[in-house]
């Protein structure tokens, strides 16, 4: 496929750049950070100036903090663009600077981390930011150059590698797990040992395995501890860090204690398929596997998050289970309504809804999602 696909929040980037705002584009690496800038860029009327924070000499050129400096840099162009923001010392007191002291001025920065970002950006920033996230690419982008017909066949392939959007280019499979392995070993691992002066990658693979085979289970980081030979408290702040380079997420459990309710408790999920099964080392169709549960949930509770965050929804999910085992994969709270789903890859199997939850809450909803009916959830459309 060599069509370059239009990103759902292209426009909605375009719309926030107005002057003296900055927009924050943050996501992992290869998700296509870069390319959305170059699609934004042809449609920009005025002059701009791009930068690369990885870039040694441009860091070195924003060192010295003054208007005047940056008026010499910028020139008569007002927008600035900033790739790799996160790579520049102190780039959120810069970035407050420039909008602050230079009338008219529009800002654009990507970040491939949540935190190195949001530590510099966040207090300097207040007010004067707006943030994205963008992912690998979702269903809905695909519907570019997809029928629903070619969904199907492909949704199997996506199981294994995910969504990364250099592997439609790919079609042999030995290449394909050679690009994720790279992916893991040069911009995953590198991103997460730069910060926090951790040094041991061997603890962080081995962290990522042990969450790999526990999708959709509740995580002791206990146990984790015990069996990785690191504290409690290690533990979360390195899951706490692979979720702020966009590895890993995380679900809560939902309670408004009712009795044996369980009020407490984590969900840990990657956000893409291809990086979870490269880790654990099993890139085996579908039909050789015994963890369909774990791909499929794993995989459609990704593309739910990209459909919330995309669509800027006002949501909170969580899972919900009881200390007798009544349980729901994933709950969205909109609005004050609650809409429960299970998720289960045959359209065959139909579990009922859990009495408990039934008689707790009686104005919820209750829908299953399989293979069958997943691109109408992912696609933001109601059940009925």
């Amino acid at each position: 496929m060599d069509k370059i696909l239009t990103r759902n929040i292209e426009q909605q980037v375009l719309k926030s750049l107005v002057p003296n705002k900055v927009v924050i584009l943050l996501g992992p690496r290869r998700v296509g950070k870069t390319v959305l800038i170059r699609q934004i860029i042809e449609q920009l009327t005025d002059p701009y100036l791009l930068l690369n924070g990885e870039d040694l000499d441009v860091r070195k050129r924003l060192e010295h903090r003054s208007k005047q400096s940056y008026l010499n840099l910028l020139g008569s162009k007002r927008i600035l663009i900033i790739d790799e923001a996160q790579k520049i010392p102190e780039v959120g007191s810069m970035l407050k600077l420039m909008v602050d002291e230079i009338k008219g001025l529009r800002i654009l920065v990507t970040g491939s981390s949540a935190f190195d970002i949001n530590k510099y950006t966040g207090e300097p920033l207040t007010g004067r930011k707006r943030t994205f996230n963008l992912f690998a690419l979702s269903e809905t982008e695909l519907d570019q150059v997809e029928d629903d017909i070619q969904k199907v066949a492909n949704l199997k392939q996506r199981l294994i590698y995910g969504n990364y959007p250099e592997l439609l280019q790919i079609e042999d499979e030995d290449e394909k797990r050679e690009y994720l392995q790279e992916l893991v070993s040069s911009y995953l691992l590198k991103d997460i040992l730069e910060f926090e002066n951790i040094r041991n990658s061997d603890k962080i693979l081995n962290l990522l395995r042990l969450i790999a085979f526990q999708i959709g289970g509740e995580i002791s980081y206990n146990e984790i501890g015990r069996q990785l030979s690191m504290s409690k408290n290690t533990v979360e702040k390195y899951l706490d860090l692979l979720s702020k380079v966009y590895v890993l997420h995380s679900v809560s459990a939902f309670s408004r204690n009712l009795r044996k309710e369980i009020a407490k408790g984590k969900k840990w999920y990657f956000y893409d398929n291809g990086l979870r099964n490269i880790l654990i080392g099993n890139m085996n169709p579908i039909e050789l596997r015994n963890d369909i549960g774990a791909l499929w949930e794993n995989y459609i509770i990704s593309e739910r998050i990209k459909f919330q965050k995309y669509q800027k929804m006002l949501v909170y999910n969580y899972f919900w289970r009881t200390y007798d085992q009544q349980e729901i994969d994933w709950i969205e709270d909109r609005g004050g309504v609650l809409h429960a789903f299970e998720f289960k890859w045959s359209p065959k199997k139909k579990p009922k809804q859990p009495i408990a939850w039934k008689k707790g809450y009686e104005n919820s909803t209750y829908e299953v999602i399989h293979q069958d009916n997943y691109l109408k959830w992912i696609r933001g459309r109601d059940f009925k």
